[in-house]
């Protein structure tokens, strides 16, 4: 992915917008030969962990797994850093060489990927585990049923990529104007804010830039709709996609979407907020350290009613995931549980720009220093739908969407406003059948 590395230091997403994006980028490898497990020598646990921050949070997650002392014949543990760029086909060829980790960070929709290649080791005995010593009951709702597949929980959830409505207030109060609660005074309000030079709905889709993407998916996801049904079958044609589709299209034809978001890239966005631009719209966590602003005056906004009253926000799961090339699964099993125990420690130190998993992380006072932190977790999790929506267990399928050129297509041509909603959605649906497995 073409991702500035000022972008690659200072936006932990990266990992979350479409790490999962880049996994979906390369096309799955075909199975690699044995999913036995067999030993990856000299009995230490290998854990590999992506850049999610700072050098700090490696530093920080290196120290956490350095520490780890295991009880009886479980092994230790070593941390290697895997860097996002081309971080699909290291695991690919590490894991196929039989030299990959044991357990992992990565991509959002990795460990569905390698499932589909018999290389993931279910997490069952971890989330026994969790049962036992009380973090089970420390999850946040729902955070736990995207991974439950037939066979087994597939990773365990460990921090939540969240995309949610922020607003500048002062814009607002310039334009003499209320925040939408609903898509018909979000439509209001952008005309209103489009006369004083702002726009009401920021996004952009160039280069390495997915928020585009993520706006689509989460307008159609806040009105009901979604890219499958409750099943896991493609449903893009539906008729709250196609409302959706037809008040995207509406916003560009008002001015409400800038004319040349479609070329934006990160950095083009962040500075649309910090210039006073953007007046409200889809973003990732931490928008005000983001973009440089930290005077209070961008905020997150409580999530707005689709026509038919649904409210609903867009989130990214990220995991980590154990492979059945292990020296031991317990030992993979009982680091893996220590880990979770330790992920506190990097809320602690500030060093997440993501929201955690555990009610508690989210009661410290790190967390709750941040208001903004806060509304997102009282208002916007327990509402929030991952790519599966309309269903809501995950699958390798959602990283050829969340990856793939058809979500990246789609989403240029309804920003450009050149068609008409069923037109767009599809050719969105024909790019997705031909890539997407049955």
């Amino acid at each position: 992915m073409n991702v500035q590395s000022e972008a690659s230091r200072n936006f932990s997403r990266r990992g979350f917008l479409g790490l999962t994006a880049a996994a979906a980028a390369v096309p799955l490898l075909a199975a690699c030969g044995g999913g036995s497990s067999s030993s990856s020598g000299g009995g230490a646990i290998k854990f590999w962990d992506m850049p999610w921050a700072t050098p700090a949070y490696n530093d920080a997650a290196k120290k956490i797994t350095e520490s780890y002392a295991p009880t009886g014949s479980n092994g230790k543990a070593g941390y290697q850093l895997i860097q996002w760029n081309n971080f699909y086909q290291t695991f690919s060829s590490a894991i196929a060489s039989k030299t990959g980790p044991a357990v992992s960070t990565g991509g959002g929709f990795q460990a569905f990927q390698f499932d589909q290649q018999g290389q993931i080791a279910y997490a069952d005995k971890v989330i026994d585990a969790l049962k036992k010593n009380g973090q089970f009951d420390d999850f946040l709702p729902g955070v736990l049923d995207p991974f439950k597949s037939d066979k087994g929980y597939v990773a365990v959830p460990w921090q939540l990529d969240m995309r949610v409505f922020w607003y500048r207030k002062s814009l607002f109060d310039q334009a003499g104007v209320a925040l939408p609660t609903d898509w018909a005074s979000l439509l209001d309000a952008g005309k209103a804010l489009k006369k004083i030079g702002a726009f009401g709905f920021a996004t952009g889709s160039g280069a390495g830039n997915n928020i585009g993407n993520h706006s689509m998916i989460m307008m159609m996801v806040n009105n009901g709709g979604g890219v499958f049904t409750k099943d896991g079958q493609l449903d893009v044609m539906n008729d709250r996609n196609v409302e959706a589709t037809e008040y995207l299209l509406e916003l560009v034809s008002n001015g409400i979407i800038d004319p040349a978001a479609v070329s934006y890239t990160s950095d083009n966005l962040n500075a649309q907020w910090k210039d006073k631009k953007a007046a409200f719209g889809p973003y990732v966590l931490g928008v005000p350290a983001r973009v440089g602003d930290t005077s209070g005056d961008i905020m997150v906004a409580s999530p707005i009613a689709g026509p038919h009253g649904d409210k609903h926000g867009l989130v990214f799961p990220n995991n980590i995931m154990m492979y059945k090339n292990t020296p031991s699964q317990e030992s993979s099993e009982a680091f893996l549980t220590y880990y979770m125990g330790q992920l506190k420690e990097l809320w602690r130190q500030k060093l997440m720009n993501a929201l955690p998993v555990f009610k508690s992380i989210t009661e410290m006072p790190e967390f709750t220093s941040d208001p903004n932190n806060v509304k997102i977790v009282k208002e916007w999790q327990p509402i929030a739908k991952t790519f599966a929506a309309q269903g809501t267990s995950l699958n390798a399928n959602l990283a050829v969407l969340d990856g793939g050129q058809a979500l990246n297509q789609f989403t240029q041509t309804i920003l450009t406003g050149k068609t008409d909603a069923k037109t767009a959605l599809t050719a969105f649906k024909t790019g997705l059948e031909s890539v997407i497995k049955k």
